[in-house]
């Protein structure tokens, strides 16, 4: 690792809030999918088209947010991706005004594009910020930013416009929708004219391959089967996650229970605990890859319980299977991006890609909900879990 500041908390506090700006935006969904299921009358599996088309942006412009980073740094690469955002956002006015999902969908697409390019940009910054070992323990304090985000933004939204969401109308999200416009708009701004430095991983340098020798004669990315299998596993990770921060206030809202807005804090809040149990114990106690194996352990046994158990206790244990998730991204990152030398902006962006899992996943499960009901429709989640579990056992090891 190249010698760099000692001192990262000034970066690490600029890359939080940009993790936090990432849940945020994700975070919305959670508001927006039961209030196009009500406001415009359409069924589970098209209101999660909002979420499918926010994730799909992932796979379009992965790989063309890598090129961009190339072309003018990390920093310059934030910063772009809020005017993205911003576009995005101001789209949501007209679609509330003329009540067209497919104006939804854009709109939801492009501020999925800002996403994709900001998360091109700070996953890797953060996890060659400093020692790879140590890298899940720098992800997971960013994680913390990052679920603390997705329940603020429905509660932001429901704050704002001040009723029951089976009472809102789509015009209602016109005020909040401006005010974040603003906000990231600033935010923009703020990370334009930020002290973040361009760094760059061991052997990214494509002149100097000797501090790399796993990876110097590697002419692609598919030769990295760690890489491939950390991609795919990411891929259904991202998908489940998903599903556990982005359903709870619909499941709630089909179960009747009272404020159903105020469940999407318990996934969050699971996945908090779990990350400070990455910062206490990674790498001091444990190593990513145990980390990774216990939670895929928990996950499997969390969802089982979800769908086995009466519908009311069900809902808790996607709390559990949101603890389970926390340390997945934390370990599987890392653990895909070791020895990736001058491939891991491209390497980086095959990560970013996986991200649409997040499209894919969540929209079965809403197609699922219509077909069998919303809690059978949690047993997606099992065979993705046990893949995770495959990869924290044996998959990411697929290297001489």
């Amino acid at each position: 690792m190249k010698q760099r500041s000692k001192n990262y908390t000034v970066p690490l506090i600029i890359i939080g809030i940009l993790f936090f700006i990432i849940g945020f935006a994700l975070g919305i969904n959670s508001y927006l999918v039961p209030l196009l299921t009500t406001a415009l009358n359409i069924t589970s599996g098209e209101s999660y088209l909002v979420i499918g088309a926010t994730f799909s942006a992932f796979l379009i412009f992965a790989y063309p947010a890598a090129k961009i980073i190339q072309k003018i740094g990390y920093k310059k690469t934030m910063a772009l991706s809020f005017i993205i955002f911003a576009i995005g956002f101001l789209l949501f006015i007209p679609s509330a005004k003329y009540e067209s999902i497919g104006l939804f969908l854009l709109a939801s697409f492009i501020s999925g594009v800002g996403n994709t390019i900001l998360q091109a940009a700070v996953n890797p910054y953060v996890t060659i910020l400093g020692p790879i070992e140590s890298a899940a323990r720098r992800i997971s304090i960013m994680g913390i930013c990052n679920k603390l985000a997705w329940p603020v933004a429905p509660i932001f939204l429901a704050t704002i416009i001040g009723k029951e969401i089976n009472q809102v109308a789509l015009t209602d999200i016109y005020l909040p929708f401006l005010i974040i416009i603003g906000i990231f708009i600033i935010l923009g701004i703020f990370t334009f004219f930020s002290p973040l430095e361009e760094i760059k991983a061991v052997g990214e340098d494509e002149t100097d391959l000797s501090n790399c020798p796993y990876a110097a004669n590697k002419t692609s990315i598919w030769q990295f089967p760690h890489l491939v299998l950390g991609g795919i596993a990411l891929f259904l990770y991202v998908g489940v996650e998903t599903i556990a921060l982005a359903t709870t206030v619909d499941y709630a809202t089909t179960l009747g229970l009272p404020n159903p807005e105020s469940y999407a804090f318990y996934p969050s809040l699971g996945l908090v605990l779990g990350y400070i149990c990455g910062i206490l114990f990674i790498p001091k106690y444990i190593t990513q890859a145990t980390a990774l194996k216990i939670c895929s352990w928990l996950a499997v046994i969390a969802s089982l319980l979800v769908v086995l158990t009466p519908p009311t206790i069900s809902i808790w244990f996607i709390f559990v299977m949101g603890f389970s998730c926390s340390l997945m991204w934390p370990a599987i990152w890392p653990l895909a991006m070791t020895d990736l030398g001058r491939f891991t902006k491209v390497g980086s962006s095959l990560l970013v890609g996986a991200i649409f899992g997040g499209a894919v996943i969540p929209v079965l499960f809403g197609l699922l909900k219509d077909a069998i009901g919303s809690q059978q429709a949690y047993w997606i989640c099992l065979p993705c879990f046990l893949f995770i579990l495959y990869y924290a056992i044996k998959g990411h090891k697929i290297r001489t």
